[in-house]
């Protein structure tokens, strides 16, 4: 039974399961700011995994504390209803990613939502951010193999849709890579500003 909530104060961490035979799927990437399992307050019970991808600070939130704040504060409760939204609409993009997308619309994409997702918490600007993911956590994240992820990456950046260097990624022509990867940022429901390099 869960007893607390988590907000992420620094750091990255991943929500993934993995199955029978082991094999990992890295369902969503989480950032400062996040409330990493918001949806178990109410569902008392995970049915999946969070795993640190950094050196994180959270905070732990009592789940009765956060049952009481959605209940007797409607404004506090909107908001956090509108993050397990958002949070459900980032899943279906990612569904649609790995199930529909080919490797190179797919790479294309988790990095145009990386570089938006990072640039509205603070933590890199849209056209040159760090990537804190190995190409083994990527290939989980985007159901390709470490050895596709890494000929993908050098495809985009062949063609100077992106630079790599160690966990760097610049991004060389943002309209070009947003198409490549199919990405329309509403998804994501940002301020409409933020997409319009």
């Amino acid at each position: 039974m869960q007893k607390h909530s988590c907000l992420l104060l620094r750091g990255f961490a991943y929500r993934h399961k993995v199955t029978g035979e082991g094999g990992r799927q890295i369902m969503s990437i989480h950032m400062k700011g996040d409330v990493v399992d918001l949806q178990n307050s109410l569902l008392r019970r995970s049915d999946h995994n969070v795993q640190a991808l950094t050196n994180i600070d959270v905070a732990y939130i009592p789940v009765e504390c956060v049952r009481e704040l959605a209940f007797d504060r409607p404004n506090v409760s909107k908001a956090m209803w509108y993050e397990t939204l958002v949070d459900a609409s980032i899943f279906r993009e990612w569904t649609l990613n790995v199930g529909r997308r080919h490797a190179r619309e797919r790479a294309a994409h988790l990095l145009c939502e990386f570089a938006l997702r990072l640039e509205v918490a603070g933590l890199g600007a849209q056209l040159h951010y760090e990537l804190p993911m190995t190409q083994e956590q990527l290939a989980d994240a985007l159901g390709m193999t470490p050895v596709h992820v890494n000929r993908t990456l050098k495809g985009l950046e062949a063609e100077g849709l992106i630079e790599r260097t160690r966990r760097s990624v610049i991004i060389g022509d943002w309209k070009a890579l947003a198409t490549v990867g199919d990405f329309d940022p509403n998804y994501l429901h940002l301020e409409p500003e933020l997409g319009t390099v």
